[in-house]
């Protein structure tokens, strides 16, 4: 299993390759979950022609750290994203769930650069309107479960009216976990179409 050295440890990663491809992604978990909750999201996206890499978030999965709750602990996770961003190479998007979508924001708004970027229930609550301003130099799709009871899709609306780059795509009778929900393949897909219209 490969890992590497990490802001606070170990950091444990995967890859679904895709012979050929002309676009990486690096996609960041959301909080309580790791890599091994995606392998059917990760290969799917392998077969649409997206080279795919994820990790275990600190705390999380086979990764070293404790969880915690505040800026520095987002300031460790987005350097090991930046990591993988490296490891990955080329051309690449980076694609965040949840905290894994603040992860993504504080990545990109702190001068990593992606392709493109794809946004799945991301907290209003650890994200901002100017964080997302700052984030979003390059075409970003957010995506959003209108039912979503953890993190409310008004609030999302708000951060995310006038943002330059964005569009929030709303999913009907959809909750938090937009992939692993009914419509899974529905959102990998406009994942997959971002991802590779912006390659």
């Amino acid at each position: 299993m490969p890992f590497f050295e990490g802001s606070r440890g170990r950091v444990h990663y995967r890859r679904w390759p895709s012979p050929d491809s002309r676009v990486s992604l690096v996609f960041l978990h959301g909080r309580g979950q790791h890599t091994g909750l995606y392998h059917r999201f990760g290969a799917a996206m392998a077969a649409r022609g997206v080279d795919t890499w994820a990790l275990d978030h600190i705390g999380h999965g086979l990764s070293e750290g404790e969880i915690a709750d505040d800026l520095a602990y987002l300031d460790a996770l987005a350097e090991n994203a930046r990591h993988l961003v490296d490891l990955a190479g080329g051309n690449v998007a980076v694609m965040g769930h949840s905290m894994g979508s603040a992860t993504a924001v504080h990545l990109l708004g702190s001068g990593t650069t992606a392709l493109s970027t794809v946004l799945v229930a991301v907290p209003p609550r650890a994200v901002g309107h100017d964080d997302l301003v700052r984030a979003c130099t390059a075409p970003t799709l957010a995506l959003h479960g209108i039912d979503d009871r953890m993190v409310p899709v008004d609030g999302v609306r708000d951060i995310a009216r006038g943002v330059p780059n964005l569009t929030l795509r709303e999913y009907e009778h959809a909750g938090h976990d937009l992939l692993h929900e009914k419509i899974h393949k529905d959102v990998t897909d406009a994942a997959a179409d971002h991802v590779l219209e912006y390659a």
